[in-house]
Parts: C-alpha cells; sequence; structure tokens
C-alpha cells in the first residue's frame, strides 16, 4: 500500500459532521493519559497489535496525539498521528457497528486539524487502506514510489 499526502492548509472543517455526531450521541475528543489502557486494550481487541502498539506510542505524547470517539462511554473509534513517524496521520479506525454516519471522516478531518494547529502544513497517511476514504474526505492524493515506505522491515 502506499503512501498519501494530505494539504491540511484545504482541509473542510470538521465541526458539521462532528455536530451531526454529537446529536446522535457520540463525543469526539482527545483522549488523555488516564485513558491510554482503556483505548489501546480497545484497540488491540478491535484491530491490531501494530495499532494498539501506534496508539499507545500516542499517549505518549503531550498533548496526546489520539482523538477517540465515544458513544456510551465506551470508545467506537479513534485516530491518531505522530506515532509512526513526525507529520504521519494513523492508525484510524471505528467499530464495524459504527462505520455509517460519518464517524470515520469526522475523526479524520478532527485529527488532521489537530495537526494543522501544531504547524504542519502536510500530513502523510502512511500505508493507507481505503485510498478512496481519503481522497474523497481529505484530499489526499498518492506519494509515487512510497511503498512500502517507512514499514518496509517492520517487526511484527
Amino acid at each position: 500500500m502506499a503512501d498519501l499526502l494530505v494539504k491540511l492548509y484545504g482541509l473542510p472543517p470538521s465541526a458539521p459532521v462532528i455536530e451531526k455526531l454529537a446529536a446522535a450521541g457520540i463525543e469526539i475528543k482527545r483522549a488523555i493519559g488516564p485513558e491510554r489502557r482503556a483505548v489501546a486494550d480497545w484497540v488491540l481487541a478491535k484491530f491490531s497489535k501494530c495499532w494498539a502498539s501506534e496508539t499507545d506510542c500516542a499517549f505518549s505524547q503531550a498533548p496526546v496525539t489520539c482523538f477517540v470517539a465515544v458513544k456510551g462511554g465506551k470508545p467506537v473509534g479513534f485516530a491518531c498521528y505522530d506515532t509512526t513517524a513526525r507529520g504521519f496521520f494513523g492508525p484510524i479506525g471505528v467499530d464495524e457497528a459504527q462505520r455509517a454516519g460519518g464517524l470515520g471522516k469526522a475523526l479524520l478531518l478532527r485529527t488532521l486539524e489537530a495537526m494543522r494547529d501544531a504547524g504542519y502544513g502536510y500530513a502523510v497517511v502512511g500505508w493507507a487502506g481505503p485510498v478512496d476514504f481519503f481522497k474523497k474526505n481529505a484530499g489526499a492524493t498518492v506519494i509515487e514510489g512510497s511503498e512500502p515506505g517507512v514499514y518496509k522491515d517492520l517487526l511484527k
């Protein structure tokens, strides 16, 4: 899978989709330290060991570089940045039962806005799976020759 590039100065606003989700009882928030185990354990249970490791890394940053979607006091989605490398977005994941209604888009845009606010002009989406999702929602473009990129010698 190739890496993607997102221009952070050209993002659509996250507020409309976040407000729609709030009306449905879903909050998007920056995670805080005491939530580390709950979020990383949820990511491990729902996705993978690698993604849980990256999520754990996000909690070592100040501020925490992980956003979490919460419904009924439980995580239903997450997105991180600056975990694999500085300027990298990801991983991002949404519980299968919540994959309609814009939750992934809200997490993507809110996290990319945080990267922009931190001073980044661009974000790299490393080893992007759903390329069309990133193109449609954030205007991402494929970085030619980026496969497998920084993940080439990944230990598993």
